[in-house]
């Protein structure tokens, strides 16, 4: 089975390969990989990949013509793609015409509209599933409307990209405007109450209008988190694997609010992320829509939603269509870093510091 796996300089798609590799049984793979970038790992990994390509950013003129070329010449069948700009390229060319090979991606206006987070922010906010927020832009002069309606310490962040972009907690007027000056490349910010409770994803695949499965983890730590402000890489260093229904049902109950109002069809893999109130309710803070870096945990804990994927676009006729709720043993962890494979294991188990 060959597959095209874009933006391989990114832990996400190394991970989802990963997931097959390491965690899967269903076939055979043979992996393509392209990156724009010629530093990328990825190009190089010749054990984990057939060939390797160098291509231009999606929003490039000439974009297509590499990716059709390397699918064309190489009798590429899937593709999946998991940079967050080349989702959105690849919707945008589902909904005009065809695709060159097989994907599972989301209709392109929906992809828009939850790539920005102050957008799926407001259509969420009358379920009173997301935190109270305002947005901005980096000329504004009001800044002290922000504190009035949030409080203090408030969470402010880029309304799109992902890794944590533009993300800091905000004590006051002085640490926004710093704050401003230095992303000056981030021309809308969104500011939120301060959530200090768990950081949670939830994991849902859906197919051709219907939910069939889904997964619950928790972030605790991050990877280098000392190397970003807001201490949020993207990248999970100790995380939990959940049995979560109840932040389950609020993730379809927001689901099935943003399909409503895009008038699009339930089909697509979708990463819904929380953070809880200090009393534990669970709030939205973005839906990615994609995989996400730790993507072959969940595979090492029993559910390769990587796995899954590739048999749903491959219309393999054995796969259960019947919904799933991904269950976990009780109190199993995993623990990541760079360059290591993730080890899953019980959180009693952890080492314990010897007394002082």
């Amino acid at each position: 089975m060959k597959i095209l796996i874009t933006g391989v300089g990114g832990p996400t798609p190394r991970s989802f390969v990963n997931a097959l590799r390491l965690y899967g049984n269903y076939t055979d793979y043979e992996f393509y990989a392209t990156d724009i970038n010629p530093l990328a790992i990825g190009l190089y990994q010749k054990d984990i990949y057939k060939k390797a390509f160098i291509v231009p950013p999606a929003s490039h003129k000439n974009y297509w013509t590499a990716i059709e070329t390397i699918i064309k010449e190489n009798g590429i069948e899937y593709a999946v793609i998991l940079p967050e700009l080349e989702v959105l390229e690849w919707s945008r060319r589902q909904a005009q015409d065809t695709l060159p090979c097989k994907v599972l991606l989301p209709d392109h206006t929906l992809v828009k509209q939850l790539i920005d987070k102050a957008k799926m922010t407001a259509v969420l906010e009358d379920l009173g599933v997301v935190p109270a927020s305002v947005e901005f832009q980096r000329e504004e002069k009001e800044l002290d409307s922000i504190s009035t309606k949030l409080g203090v310490p408030y969470w402010v962040r880029s309304t799109s990209g992902s890794s944590g972009l533009g993300s800091l907690l905000i004590n006051n007027r002085e640490e926004l405007e710093n704050w401003v000056r230095i992303n000056p490349n981030v021309d809308r910010f969104l500011a939120s109450t301060y959530l200090p409770g768990r950081n949670l994803g939830c994991k849902m695949l859906y197919y051709k209008g219907k939910l069939l499965r889904t997964a619950v983890g928790e972030r605790v730590n991050y990877i280098m988190a000392k190397v970003a402000p807001s201490g949020i890489t993207g990248n999970t260093s100790f995380g939990r694997l959940l049995n979560e229904p109840e932040v389950v049902q609020t993730a379809i109950k927001a689901m099935d609010r943003l399909f409503e109002f895009t008038g699009t069809q339930k089909h697509g893999f979708f990463t819904v992320d929380f953070k809880e109130d200090a009393n534990g309710k669970p709030y939205i803070t973005e839906v990615n829509v994609r995989h996400v870096a730790f993507t072959q945990c969940f595979a090492a804990g029993g559910a390769n939603l990587a796995e899954d994927t590739i048999r749903l676009m491959r219309e393999d006729q054995t796969f259960d269509l019947n919904y799933r709720m991904y269950e976990f043993e009780k109190g199993l962890i995993f623990l990541r870093d760079v360059d290591e494979r993730p080890i899953i294991m019980k959180e009693a188990d952890l080492l314990k510091r010897s007394p002082k």
